[in-house]
């Protein structure tokens, strides 16, 4: 057993280390007595002694068998330390490790630790390195996850712990200590499939953007809608629970459909119940933490069942202004933020980009894109609000790309589609930040596309349609190299969105 000693933060502390090491010496005499062994830990905030390698110092000055060192991924990675010093410390005399990520915040550390950490994986730090290190130094004493988190706090205890284990899993596989089923990136979107008891609003839209209803399951009430690439499955089948159009599964291309069930079950992922004849193409399945359905199948592949032969083709694509689908936009429970970001990462082989904070009317929140590469999937997580902020659900999107917004917007328009309509101080806005070609600017403030522009100059431009139920569309337009997601923008399309719902309350 190894108990852990802090450094003092106590503004009385002496500093001296000499003094340090005797009393943790007599301290290590008294431990030993009851077969006690300690372990001398590092704040990042103590008064003297914050970093790992001043705590080793201590150790090592003090020279007891019973006295060793515990480190702190948090208290190390926090402060910025190199943690490539670990491996100078002797192993035998690594007694303890605690391992934590947490999100890169700009804050008081101590505030920071005792609110914001999570598990490895959910965070910014890079808590595998730093076990590699601790590993090459020769230690193979025991670890704990040691998390400090509001919402972990509140959130169910089973789920947490399963997300914990999970954690553990992908994190041993990135230290090279135990291999896992290798991860099948998925290489695109096949489908979204959206889920309504009212079929024909987000019918009348769909068409309206161009989308043709090409065919219907042979055993199902599910029907696919196509433009290009890009395909909408809407699913009826909750006609009797009277249930508001909503995102609801989503389908992963893959080259190797049961590789990739096999590396989400062997990261805890639950499977879901089969639900199949004779006739349907095999499709693996699983859920995700905020209950989407998960789909990894293949599209056209001659070495592999397609999942499109389980629909009767009635009609042909017509011609398009959408291509594919560019990026999904889920919200999710405010509990299950940090287990989704993990889940992402781990289970579909996704990278995280930064967490930004974008604001609306309930104030700031918490979003996150996740993707493949340049060309594969892309998923935005954004936090729905909390009970305590009214509990209402932000809308999901599915944002398609098209290759000219300006045209595709006046078809869509001509269509009678309904599009978000925009501030018109927005566009005063971008005149003052930014230079346009002649006339561009007044086309984006008659149609409603907004802009964005990054540092390296790649461009974005996006607008968005009316909601349907918990759904709307979006449409992007991404030139130079544009890898965001226009976030400059989502405080004007979140008020325009409020604004919308505020007029429907009123009719």
């Amino acid at each position: 057993m190894s108990p852990s000693s802090h450094s003092s933060v106590s503004p009385q502390a002496v500093d001296d280390d000499a003094l340090a090491a005797e009393q943790l010496s007599r301290l290590a005499d008294l431990a030993r007595e009851s077969g006690i062994r300690v372990a001398y830990e590092a704040l990042a905030w103590g008064q003297h002694v914050s970093t790992f390698d001043h705590a080793c110092r201590v150790v090592e000055a003090a020279g007891h068998p019973a006295l060793g060192t515990c480190l702190d991924s948090f208290h190390i990675l926090s402060r910025g330390s190199a943690p490539k010093g670990i491996e100078d410390i002797p192993g035998e005399k690594i007694f303890f490790l605690h391992l934590a990520d947490a999100p890169l915040m700009a804050m008081d550390v101590l505030q920071w630790s005792r609110h914001y950490r999570c598990f490895p994986g959910q965070g910014g730090f890079d808590v595998a390195g730093l076990l590699r290190h601790v590993l090459n130094a020769g230690c193979d004493g025991p670890l704990s996850l040691e998390v400090f988190n509001d919402v972990f706090r509140q959130a169910d205890a089973g789920r947490t712990a399963l997300d914990g284990l999970r954690s553990l899993l992908a994190l041993e596989e990135s230290a090279d200590v135990s291999p896992l089923p290798a991860p099948v990136t998925p290489s695109g979107i096949a489908f979204a499939e959206l889920a309504t008891s009212d079929p024909e609003p987000v019918g009348e839209l769909l068409t309206a953007l161009g989308f043709t209803r090409t065919g219907r399951h042979h055993g199902k009430p599910v029907d696919p809608w196509e433009q290009g690439e890009a395909r909408v499955l809407v699913n009826t089948g909750a006609a009797d629970r009277r249930t508001d159009t909503t995102l609801a599964a989503v389908g992963l291309e893959t080259a190797d459909p049961t590789a990739s069930a096999r590396r989400a079950e062997s990261l805890l992922a639950p499977a879901l119940p089969k639900r199949r004849t004779a006739r349907d193409v095999p499709l693996e399945s699983i859920a995700a933490p905020d209950g989407t359905e998960v789909l990894f199948c293949a599209t056209g592949r001659p070495e592999l069942p397609s999942w499109t032969h389980d629909f009767a083709r009635t009609a042909e694509r017509g011609p398009a202004d959408v291509m594919a689908i560019d990026h999904l936009a889920l919200t999710q429970p405010w509990h299950h933020f940090d287990e989704s970001v993990l889940f992402h990462r781990t289970v579909l082989g996704l990278s995280p980009h930064d967490t930004v904070e974008l604001a609306d009317p309930y104030g700031l929140f918490p979003s996150r894109a996740l993707s493949a590469s340049s060309q594969g999937p892309r998923v935005v997580l954004n936090l729905a609000p909390s009970p305590e902020e009214g509990g209402e659900t932000r809308a999901r999107h599915v944002a398609f790309g098209v290759d000219d917004i300006v045209a595709a917007v006046r078809r869509f328009r001509a269509a009678g589609a309904g599009l978000l309509r925009v501030p018109a101080n927005y566009h005063d806005d971008l005149e003052a930040r930014y230079e346009f070609a002649e006339g561009e600017l007044e086309t984006c403030r008659e149609l409603g596309i907004l802009y964005d522009r990054d540092e390296r100059g790649g461009e974005f431009r996006h607008c968005y349609t009316e909601t349907v139920g918990h759904v709307f569309f979006e449409f992007v337009q991404r030139s130079g190299g544009y890898s965001g997601f226009g976030a400059a923008n989502a405080p004007i399309r979140l008020a325009a969105q409020r604004r919308q719902e505020f007029a429907k309350r009123r009719r």
